[in-house]
């Protein structure tokens, strides 16, 4: 069974896409280890890189090109200055010169060495394959499909024992709500504890804690920076950043100076019931907002879906309990980076397999579930909290309109907070043995949802929104 960590579901890394840029971005660092380990890097002439399927359909939209190249430059995407990005693209169409790995300076033209390819590829829809031409004469070709969340296989270690062997193996090994359940009761513990215990059987506490409180800070900042950065959005659609002109009507006076005392100031601030869905919604648009301008987010499964949990984990803190503190933001990421393995597990985490209800859907029910821990729900009842949330969004097409993660992806991730924090509510005042769909019987139910969907609903701007909506009209 794969075991799958909560590092795994939530990754930093920089918009518009885990699965269209953060995953093409680490398949070109994987290829260049790859030609490094097999002495190949030093005889590199020359590459191309093939786009295939969905990363094809809406590559230039989710800026695949751009994250390719970044990668084949050997810039991380956790700690590369988001703003050099542009300047640094510049460049490179300017020179057609590429320093490969960040140390082997080849010629490489943009528009014509990255080929968008519409057909498909036979795993999965968002397949990718580099190709380099060696001093030998000989060729050597790899694919890769990125599947979702900013995971990347190998299309040769597919099938065998060598990918498998990627994920060890946990001392409470989870695939099925039911079995996290069992676990829960023969311990008598809650699910963030059992999701702890697997995790520190790879890491240290000391390091889990740092590894958390970075994810946070990067959530947090994010929105702080969503929230105070006005303009227009990148990619032609002219999407007008809202985050901004939401927080000011709701900041109030009071003085601060970086993220963290802004979280403090929000928290001084009154809030009634219409300002709570307003600052729910501010959150979740800011976060996506950054995304959307190629900034760094976390993979909450994924980028399209990133809003939902930061937005959700900020009502808490502000709305539900003004003293939270660290632990309760540990507590609430290991439960919903279980919530979201069990979904990639079971079903799929990816837009380009099963439409926007495996990102937005998804990422709602890890908020759902994660939320009703910290308001006291049983482990029951955080799966029933889960199942509400992604009950409400079977069906939920991919269709973003010119390819860009804007519209409606956006507004989505403020809809899939909202139904979160609903969710948790419903299960709270829910008694589980009376609750008539079970968690596995919904994710059972998404993934063959998925598989009956048209493709022109799974990220391809073939439909839905992304024809009936004309770029001219925009």
């Amino acid at each position: 069974m794969e075991c799958i960590s909560v590092f795994d579901m939530l990754k930093i890394g920089v918009g518009p896409s885990s699965s269209h840029t953060l995953g093409p971005w680490r398949a070109a660092e994987r290829w260049i280890s790859e030609l490094k380990e097999q002495d190949m890097f030093e005889s590199v002439l020359n590459v191309k890189v093939y786009l295939y399927g969905s990363l094809s359909l809406t590559g230039k939209g989710h800026a695949t090109d751009i994250a390719v190249v970044m990668g084949l430059l050997g810039s991380d995407p956790e700690t590369v200055p988001t703003e050099s990005i542009g300047r640094t693209i510049e460049s490179l169409k300017t020179n057609k010169v590429l320093n490969l790995g960040a140390t082997k300076e080849i010629p490489f033209d943009f528009t014509e060495d990255i080929i968008f390819k519409k057909e498909f590829l036979p795993f999965h829809s968002n397949g990718i394959q580099f190709e380099a031409v060696l001093s030998s004469g000989n060729t050597s070709i790899e694919t890769y499909y990125s599947i979702g969340g900013g995971f990347v296989v190998k299309e040769e270690l597919i099938h065998s024992k060598e990918n498998k062997e990627v994920f060890k193996t946990f001392p409470y090994p989870i695939k099925t709500g039911d079995e996290l359940l069992q676990y829960c009761k023969e311990k008598n513990t809650s699910i963030s504890k059992i999701v702890l215990e697997n995790e520190r059987s790879l890491k240290t506490n000391s390091e889990i804690n740092i590894e958390l409180e970075r994810i946070w800070n990067t959530m947090l900042e994010c929105m702080y920076l969503g929230c105070h950065t006005e303009g227009t959005l990148p990619g032609g659609l002219n999407v007008r950043r809202r985050a901004f002109e939401i927080h000011e009507k709701l900041k109030g006076e009071l003085p601060y100076s970086n993220p963290q005392e802004w979280l403090q100031t929000i928290r001084k601030t009154e809030v009634k019931f219409r300002q709570i869905l307003k600052w729910v919604s501010c959150f979740a648009l800011s976060v996506n907002e950054v995304n959307a301008a190629l900034g760094r987010v976390v993979t909450a499964p994924t980028n399209g879906s990133a809003g939902v949990i930061p937005a959700v984990l900020m009502y808490y803190m502000v709305i539900e309990n003004h003293e939270a503190d660290f632990e309760h933001v540990k507590k609430f990421l290991l439960v919903a980076g279980e919530i979201g393995s069990i979904f990639k597990k079971g079903a799929t985490i990816s837009a380009a397999m099963g439409g926007c209800q495996a990102e937005i859907g998804v990422s709602s029910a890890m908020a759902a579930g994660a939320l009703t821990e910290l308001l006291g729900g049983t482990p029951e009842q955080v799966l029933v909290a889960a199942e509400i949330a992604m009950e409400h969004h079977l069906g939920l097409t991919c269709d973003p309109i010119g390819g860009l993660v804007q519209v409606p992806c956006i507004e989505r991730n403020s809809m899939g907070a909202i139904k979160a924090i609903n969710a948790a509510e419903l299960a709270l005042d829910t008694n589980p043995k009376e609750t008539k769909v079970p968690l596995d019987k919904v994710v059972n139910t998404m993934w063959e949802t998925a598989k009956d969907m048209n493709s022109k609903y799974k990220e391809t701007s073939e439909g839905g929104l992304a024809v009936g909506v004309f770029l001219s009209d925009c």
